[in-house]
């Protein structure tokens, strides 16, 4: 059976309103589920609705990351639908931000438009096989046993369609291949017909017929302008100001800017101009028709989420069963009735968190310098400007209404003084600054580019009020191009290197000088531990020549490494998170040097009572060590040599007693060895004098071992306090 065919549908998206709202849209749905007044009751009639019309847009504000906040506003009358336009690209945003406002006592009723169901999953829904790349014979054999009407020039046939198949004939002398259908007549007939263009098919089925035309339809529709319309419905009496907002994808703004040098003729005391331009495009569904426009310099959080399309989850297919056994079951008894049943409070609290929200992004400090392009353009290269052309130039770029600048939460934004019209996919550039700043005209050299040429740069300083978002610029002087660059997000008050050209007059080389020979800067003695403390130095000479006929301030910067430390004479302009930054002036055709010495400390330790004699005098002929700790340490080494005295006569003593002890031991297997022989009374005898007297040298001994080993803790107790007293911290 086939489906009949199904209206376009519109998704509803109702607004989140308070209790007292919720209850005027109850008490509506029952008078509307009972029609029926009570007798003698006044009967009223429902005002008729207004027409729909446009909510204008009035006020756009732009952010660095890619999301635009738009406000609409205007008025309504009675129930009066409003309609915004937007692309599908918008949609799914519009959906998560959306907010109506209804305000002097009227109220948002809901929001609707038009769903978009992805065309594939539409199509696979009808009964028509017209997705993909569809032939008349690849539909036809989709639509195997539909009703078809045929007519051709021998008279027309209705049945059902059997079957869709090429055929080969002979024709002419030579074999053709056409495609044919068969169709099942009503009376049990089957008749072929050759698809070709005197045959003509008509679908007898009319609902078919219109699925088909649907599905058409549907394929159609992907080539249409893609505009979508947001239609929101409102309810209340009288006129009434409405107002919504939505947040939606756009591209980003981007900052350009141009300084203004003061020229030669300049009056003593004109600054540098600095105007900023922003570029903005409007690529969302509706023109920009005198909106109010802010540009934030700040990226807040965003994401998107696909909430416009109707989403499909995947479920389990279960097939069958071809058998269902239906086994007893047996269930349990209730353990607690409906009346005894707790039921929970409803003026407790919920147990749940509440989280404070706050605005996301922010401004950050910025870091590093702009990135140079174009070349330096020497004084006798072109003929300067006049000064009455460089005055009116200067004059002239002050002439623009920049935008005003102001906190939006944790952002910076700004808010252009005059309204601005952008049509649907154009693009404008719209003013945001104009100030005047501080600013030097310096070269700025590193070696990172690989370059002897330093780059053309400003030392620039934020002296306005604004923010000043990161993005390009460009210098004009003596009313001509000078260079270009990029410049990050600025602080007020904050300072910043930006290049924009190359230095042709100027070079510098730079020159590693080795490493130059270590020196002890500080000894450090306590707990009978030394540190001892060297410098590993190293020298660079950098070599500068200014071939300008004038003088040049050349900003140098020298890499920062980890551990490395300028010496005491060497001190920078400023540091960078990267570099050095040193001031060097350079008099006009003349060659300077400037040496950056650096030392990175090496730490070793030593334990005092590990030191060797050898030890001590390398660092006594290296300088090392001053007098009062090399007498300390001499002294400790005496007394370590006086212990290692003790241990070798200690050891002696005990050698001497090993070997008595050996001799009495055989002394004794001889005097068993003699019992029952003629000589075992005579050489008993001697042998008890040789172990008497052995045994007098062991008491000695012994006597002796145990007043070593007593010199020798004592020895031990004394080094242990002269270790503990030497105490030294000296800086060499």
């Amino acid at each position: 059976m086939l489906k009949p065919p199904s209206m376009a549908f519109r998704t509803k998206l109702f607004a989140s309103v308070l209790f007292p709202a919720v209850f005027c849209l109850s008490a509506f749905a029952q008078q509307t589920r009972n029609p029926q007044t009570p007798t003698g009751s006044a009967t009223t009639t429902a005002p008729t609705p207004a027409a729909t019309q446009k909510l204008p847009l009035r006020r756009v504000v732009l952010y660095k990351s890619g999301v635009g906040y738009f406000e609409h506003g205007g008025f309504v009358r009675g129930n009066q639908e409003v309609e915004i336009d937007l692309t599908s690209s918008q949609l799914d945003d519009v959906l998560k931000s959306l907010t109506a406002l209804d305000l002097n006592g009227g109220r948002i009723v809901g929001a609707s438009y038009s769903s978009q169901d992805p065309a594939g999953h539409q199509l696979e829904s009808l009964p028509v096989p017209v997705a993909g790349s569809q032939t008349l014979t690849s539909l036809l054999q989709g639509l195997r046993g539909v009703r078809l009407e045929v007519s051709t020039s021998t008279g027309a046939f209705a049945g059902r369609l059997l079957s869709v198949q090429q055929q080969t004939r002979r024709e002419g002398g030579a074999e053709v291949t056409k495609d044919e259908i068969s169709l099942l007549g009503d009376a049990g007939g089957v008749r072929s017909f050759a698809l070709e263009p005197g045959t003509n098919l008509r679908f007898a089925d009319r609902a078919l017929e219109q699925e088909l035309a649907r599905a058409l339809g549907l394929l159609a529709s992907s080539h249409r302008e893609d505009t979508r319309q947001l239609l929101l419905s409102t309810a209340g009496t009288g006129q009434r100001e409405v107002r919504v907002s939505y947040t939606s994808e756009v591209p980003v703004w981007k900052t350009t800017y141009r300084i203004v040098l003061p020229g030669s003729e300049s009056p003593l005391g004109t600054k540098p101009l600095l105007q900023g331009w922003a570029v903005v495009d409007n690529t969302v569904g509706e023109d920009w028709n005198d909106v109010e426009l802010s540009l934030a310099a700040g990226a807040p959080q965003s994401f998107i989420q696909k909430l416009s399309q109707p989403y499909y989850t995947q479920r389990a297919v279960v097939p069958l069963p071809r058998g269902f056994l239906l086994a007893p079951q047996t269930h349990g008894g209730t353990m607690i009735s409906a009346e005894t049943t707790q039921q929970p409070t409803a003026d407790g609290p919920l147990n749940g968190r509440i989280f404070n929200s706050g605005a996301l992004g922010g401004i950050g400090p910025g870091s590093g310098g702009g990135t140079g392009g174009g070349a330096f353009r020497s004084g006798t290269a072109q003929a300067p400007a006049s000064p009455a052309e460089s005055s009116d130039f200067l004059t002239a770029a002050k002439s623009i209404n920049a935008a005003e600048g102001n906190q939006l939460g944790d952002l910076f934004e700004y808010r252009l003084k005059d309204r601005v019209t952008i049509r649907k996919n154009e693009s404008a550039l719209v003013p945001i600054v104009q100030a005047e700043i501080a600013a030097e005209k310096v070269s700025l050299w590193n070696a990172g580019p690989g370059t002897p040429r330093p780059l053309r740069a400003l030392w620039l300083t934020n002296t306005s009020p604004l923010v000043l978002d990161g993005g390009s610029f460009n210098v004009i002087e003596d009313g001509a191009f000078g260079g270009e660059g990029l410049i990050e997000s600025l602080q007020p008050g904050e300072q910043r290197l930006i290049s924009y050209a190359a230095d042709l007059g100027m070079q510098v080389l730079a020159k590693q000088d080795g490493n130059l020979p270590a020196r002890v800067t500080r000894i450090h003695i306590a707990h009978g531990t030394m540190i001892r403390t060297t410098e590993s130095r190293q020298r660079t000479i950098y070599t500068v020549r200014n071939e300008d006929a004038s003088t040049r301030m050349l900003v140098l910067e020298h890499p920062i490494r980890a551990d490395w430390k300028l010496d005491a004479e060497t001190r920078p302009a400023e540091q960078s998170a990267t570099a050095y930054r040193f001031r060097i002036e350079v008099p006009s055709k003349q060659t300077k040097t400037f040496t950056v010495q650096e030392a990175r400390p090496i730490v070793l330790q030593y334990s005092i009572t590990n030191l060797n004699p050898e030890q001590i005098q390398a660092f006594t002929t290296e300088r090392e060590l001053t007098p009062e700790i090399e007498d300390a340490l001499r002294r400790i080494l005496a007394q370590k040599d006086a212990i290692a005295r003790l241990d070798t006569d200690l050891k002696s003593k005990q050698a001497d007693v090993g070997r008595i002890f050996e001799d009495q031991q055989r002394l004794r297997e001889n005097m068993k060895a003699l019992k029952g022989t003629q000589e075992e009374k005579a050489l008993t005898q001697q042998y008890t004098k040789e172990l008497a007297a052995q045994e007098a040298q062991l008491a000695a001994l012994r006597a002796q071992i145990s007043d070593l080993e007593a010199r020798q803790k004592q020895a031990h107790q004394e080094l242990d306090r002269a270790v503990e007293s030497v105490a030294f911290d000296v800086n060499l």
